[in-house]
């Protein structure tokens, strides 16, 4: 998500616009061109991503617009469906000075989107610094991932940051190199895969290993193994759907898992896809979130280690056990001895849902719980490396932060984030403090 940037992301469609359209560009989806060199893809894999390279814009038709040079994109075309889009580039420390827009077609119309903004996360969502998951060569820079709905058509520019007038040199901010052009297809729901909302909840806690259903705080602290004399802080276990439950395809992934000594703070993000989905496309959007953070950015897994939607339904994230200290890569810099909760959608500017601030109290109190730490409390963590914190600086964060307070970033979203200290109170009331 762009630093100390809120982005602008509205859906205005128009109806019946028509654009020159070339024929479907790329490879075939199961085959994504960046992806080919390591071997394609299984036929059968659900899902699939679109990777088309940018293209300088240079045409008599871009000029007009006013763009400025060096502005990269592709013309309105047709391609294979899609339903999340986002822009990667080669290196991932380098950043991106300047804006990505897209616009998009539904598919089966005629019937385009406004541009809406995509959030360059410049690094802030990453593997840290000395991690194997970021020396492994195939981590990429990116923007947040954008949900669109169902989609065939696309159109995408990239624009640098206006030169300063006052420097010497007028030349524009290069942009990164290697930009392209990520479509995502999260492919379609497991068999029977029930609605969230708590109808949904019902019906997918009857589907074995779909839900971990919500306990009691007596059965919570038997699950964790605790004496019945102890009197430990911790809140009920929520209801969580797991992997199985949201569809995730166990073979995008590596097959190892991660883990830190333990659970000292939980950051609280939100995902930047926007908030035009519906709580029944929730599986969705996280399918295409585990997809694009895998096959895109080039993480082992997902970077989140819960999501919550604007339902306030609660979701396994990277893989390795919610009760676990799982390494994520959420927080740069930070992602050691935490765990992040990414709240789908995007706040810099909408209220987040009482739901959505009430899941994470929830699942703060019990995650943060089992590991003995207090959500209204501070925490002194030891910085990776960030744009806010040199690594090896000792830095006391809240118990539960936002992602700013990690990195100089506009994320959780500014009514996000002023939510928090609520949810601090309501987590620790939960723990019975």
């Amino acid at each position: 998500m762009r630093a100390f940037t809120a982005s602008a992301i509205g859906v205005t469609c128009t109806a019946a616009l028509v654009l020159p359209l070339a024929a479907p560009a790329g490879a075939a989806p199961d085959t994504p061109a960046h992806e080919t060199a390591a071997g394609s893809e299984p036929a059968d894999l659900p899902g699939s991503t679109q990777s088309l390279p940018l293209d300088p814009l240079t045409a008599p038709s871009a000029r007009a617009t006013g763009a400025p040079a060096g502005e990269q994109g592709l013309t309105g075309r047709t391609v294979h469906p899609f339903s999340m889009v986002g822009v990667v580039w080669d290196d991932v420390d380098a950043e991106l000075h300047g804006t990505a827009q897209v616009r998009t077609r539904a598919a089966g119309t005629h019937r385009w989107s406004g541009w809406q903004d995509l959030e360059t996360h410049n690094a802030e969502h990453a593997p840290d610094p000395g991690a194997p998951e970021r020396a492994s060569g195939a981590v990429k820079g990116s923007t947040a991932p954008l949900w669109v709905g169902d989609s065939d058509g696309v159109e995408v520019r990239v624009r640098p940051e206006a030169p300063d007038t006052r420097a010497t040199s007028a030349a524009p901010v290069p942009l990164p190199a290697g930009l392209h052009l990520e479509l995502v297809d999260p492919g379609k729901d497991p068999q029977d895969l029930p609605a969230t909302g708590a109808a949904g909840a019902d019906r997918a806690a009857r589907q074995e290993g779909a839900v971990l259903p919500a306990l009691s705080r007596s059965a919570t602290e038997a699950a964790a193994g605790l004496a019945p004399a102890a009197k430990p802080y911790i809140g009920p276990r929520p209801s969580i759907v797991t992997r199985k439950g949201w569809g995730a395809d166990e073979k995008l992934r590596e097959k190892a898992f991660a883990y830190t000594s333990t659970v000292k703070a939980a950051f609280v993000h939100h995902s930047a896809t926007g908030n035009n989905y519906t709580c029944s496309q929730a599986p969705s959007v996280i399918r295409g979130i585990y997809r694009y953070h895998v096959k895109s950015n080039g993480w082992r897994d997902i970077g989140y280690n819960f999501l919550v939607d604007k339902c306030g339904n609660i979701y396994e994230g990277r893989a390795g056990g919610v009760t676990k200290a799982v390494m994520g890569a959420h927080t740069l810099g930070f992602n050691t001895d935490t765990t992040g909760i990414a709240v789908l959608g995007t706040f810099s500017s909408s209220e987040p849902p009482a739901a959505a601030v009430t899941a994470v109290s929830k699942l703060t109190a019990w995650k943060l719980g089992l590991f003995g730490a207090n959500p209204k409390g501070k925490v002194t963590l030891v910085s990776g490396g960030s744009n806010k914190y040199k690594k090896g600086a000792k830095v006391s964060l809240n118990v539960i932060s936002g992602h700013r307070d990690g990195f100089a970033t506009e994320c959780p979203g500014a009514r996000l984030y002023k939510k928090l200290g609520t949810a601090r109170t309501t987590s620790a009331g939960l723990q019975g403090r």
